[in-house]
């Protein structure tokens, strides 16, 4: 592959440390790898990083995580624990030249016997073209290639690219984690004019993001409050962090998923709760009874057929009254779903006759069961001693619809529970008389 950036740019300044006046969540990073918080499984002596680290040699990766959970720090620290020479884009500010410059220093560092670690931020904003142009540096040693994102790699970042760096996995930092947090910075600003409740709501509304809470709590510390704030007016003076979700993006499918998975678990608390934070934030409701709607003919199908009849109405419900009202349908129609008896018989018998009627071709029905409006096709065979149903014994004639060549086959398979259990006994009634008619 070319070098797409091989021109040659005098070296950037070295990262300086923060000033006294810059942002807390900036003065507050962690000096080492063992001060970084909640990431203990990657960072610890047995975890990816604090085994490389022990060998003293990196590979290229890519950390991937929610945002304000140490992707920088990480970064900024594994190459001073393994004196590394550190660099720093950003996939949002960077382009083309910013990329050229960075490689050329680091083939100068490289003849010089340094070793660079290229640290990429958004790695996923970069289109393919831009993340090929990392190849033949990253497999020829110029840089170790340390990407940082919060997309899920599979679906953002090329395989190529994916296949020399190894993904690593940062977590949603916990409510110890963002105590720790808090902790430091009162150490080193001063106990927060927070009573204990609304310590605890402050932390729980950083949804795992060490540094808006840092934020926050800079924020407090600036109003210069004499007096302790409570949980109600803590909320009064600072606005919630709404809920990561990007309707376009992996929270959208991971929320989806964990609505279906609950509703087909019959936990009609876990549907509710997802079903809400979808809601919340702001999925449109629609999109959510479509996907319940799908669920109630998949998971549910005949084992209670009310199932989807409850999804239509709670359609035409919405559309009538409009949000917020109409939403309590939806609602009614997920805790209807959840709470109903679960056969995927339906699902799986759509799946099987598709897969038949594919590699079955073109065969021809029976005669007898076509239709004959001309003489021609009656004279040729067609409905020629056709059974008319209503006309036999309990209204059933036992013939055979299938084509010759293929034979009597079996897609549905009702399942003993719900209505399904009337349906198999009647199936299989109907199996009896078949049999015996036709000797």
């Amino acid at each position: 592959m070319a070098d797409l950036f091989a021109d040659e740019i005098p070296d950037t300044p070295t990262e300086q440390e923060p000033a006294a006046d810059a942002p807390l969540a900036d003065r507050l990073r962690p000096q080492s790898l063992e001060d970084v918080i909640g990431q203990e499984h990657l960072t610890g002596p047995e975890g990816a990083i604090g085994r490389m680290v022990g060998a003293g040699r990196l590979s290229s990766m890519v950390l991937w995580g929610p945002p304000g959970t140490g992707k920088t720090s990480i970064a900024r620290l594994l190459a001073a624990a393994v004196g590394m020479r550190y660099v720093a884009v950003s996939a949002v500010f960077s382009g083309v030249a910013d990329l050229k410059k960075a490689f050329a220093e680091a083939e100068k560092a490289k003849s010089a016997g340094q070793r660079t670690l290229l640290f990429v931020d958004e790695i996923h904003r970069f289109n393919r073209a831009q993340q090929d142009g990392f190849l033949p540096y990253v497999e020829r040693g110029t840089v170790t290639l340390v990407g940082a994102t919060t997309e899920n790699p599979s679906f953002e970042l090329n395989a190529a690219l994916l296949s020399r760096a190894q993904v690593l996995i940062l977590h949603r930092l916990d409510a110890a984690a963002l105590g720790k947090l808090l902790d430091r910075a009162e150490e080193l600003e001063g106990p927060l004019p927070l009573t204990p409740a609304a310590r605890e709501a402050l932390i729980a509304s950083a949804d795992g993001d060490g540094r808006f809470l840092l934020n926050q709590a800079e924020t407090l510390y600036s109003a210069g409050l004499t007096e302790k704030l409570d949980p109600a007016r803590l909320g009064q003076f600072l606005q919630r962090r709404v809920a990561v979700y990007d309707k376009d993006r992996e929270g959208h499918y991971n929320l989806i998923s964990a609505l279906h998975k609950a509703m087909r678990g019959s936990d009609p608390q876990a549907s509710l709760y997802y079903l809400a934070r979808m809601i919340t934030a702001g999925e449109e409701p629609l999109y959510v009874l479509r996907r319940i709607t799908r669920f109630a003919c998949e998971d549910i199908g005949l084992a209670d057929p009310q199932a989807l009849t409850q999804c239509i109405a709670a359609k035409e419900a919405y559309q009538f009254l409009g949000s917020p009202e109409g939403e309590l349908a939806i609602v009614q129609a997920c805790l209807y779903c959840a709470t109903a008896p679960k056969s995927n018989a339906a699902y799986k018998a759509q799946k099987a006759a598709w897969r038949s009627a594919k590699e079955t071709g073109s065969l021809m029905p029976p005669q007898n069961i076509l239709n004959a409006p001309t003489k021609l096709m009656k004279d040729i065979g067609y409905g020629k001693n056709y059974a008319y149903d209503h006309d036999a014994e309990e209204g059933f004639s036992g013939a055979d619809y299938w084509p010759a060549e293929m034979g009597p086959q079996t897609y549905y398979a009702p399942v003993e529970r719900g209505f399904e259990r009337q349906v198999k006994e009647r199936i299989a009634y109907w199996n009896r008389l078949r049999a015996e008619r036709n000797g």
